[in-house]
């Protein structure tokens, strides 16, 4: 019990961070976007997904539940809203040396990190998060309508697991049968849906939670809407 009391003084009781969200965003995020610089934000096996979006746009990365389909990944970097004994431990023992913040998002069924929300402002490119071959690009619908496209892409390191990328507007030049390279490749633009889902990113940007969404499925799912 004493040396928990220790530990607690040591590192303090300082809450969970939390982001504001007012205030004015920061001026890179206003300027205009191109590729990212490659770097890997979560890995499902051997596959490393990378940043879709230029470093400087993006206002927050996030985990959630996305449903039974989803494969659950593992984020790379530092849990942005761990509890305080969580970070205790990575402070006494070490943690992931990445530059990638990101939080875990309440709700949803399924892996709890089988849904990636990469957040940034609506209309910022979006680049392929894996090397692969686009297989499939068909409408996205919420509400009876369609916002932007579902492009899948089959990783060429993992051909057994497609990866999906949502809240897009597709690239006119992107096919099917289209080859695209990681954080080079650029595949459309972020789309806003915050006016018919609930972006719960908003928690921690300072907007409304405008973002990209990830998830990787068994290649086997490809038929599926």
């Amino acid at each position: 019990m004493s040396l928990v009391v220790l530990l607690l003084t040591a590192f303090g009781m300082e809450s969970p961070e939390v982001v504001s969200s007012t205030g004015p965003a920061p001026a890179g995020r206003l300027l205009p976007s191109g590729p990212p610089r490659p770097e890997v934000i979560a890995m499902r096996g051997t596959l490393r997904i990378q940043l879709p979006i230029e470093q400087k746009r993006v206002t927050a990365i996030g985990y959630h539940a996305s449903g039974a389909a989803a494969l659950g990944v593992d984020p790379v970097g530092t849990q942005a809203n761990a509890g305080v004994f969580t970070r205790i431990v990575h402070k006494l023992f070490g943690q992931d040396t990445s530059d990638v913040s990101y939080y875990l998002v309440d709700g949803g069924v399924g892996p709890k990190t089988g849904g990636i929300d990469v957040g940034a402002p609506a209309h910022t490119d979006v680049y392929a998060p894996v090397d692969g071959t686009v297989v499939g690009i068909a409408d996205y619908v919420l509400d009876g309508r369609p916002y932007g496209v579902r492009i899948d892409i089959q990783p060429s390191s993992t051909p057994g697991v497609v990866v999906s990328i949502t809240d897009v507007r597709a690239d006119p030049a992107l096919r099917v049968g289209s080859t695209v390279t990681a954080a080079h490749t650029k595949v459309g633009t972020v789309v806003d849906t915050t006016r018919v889902e609930r972006a719960g990113l908003a928690r921690y940007t300072q907007d409304r939670g405008q973002h990209v969404h990830l998830e990787v499925h068994p290649s086997t799912t490809l038929a599926s809407p």
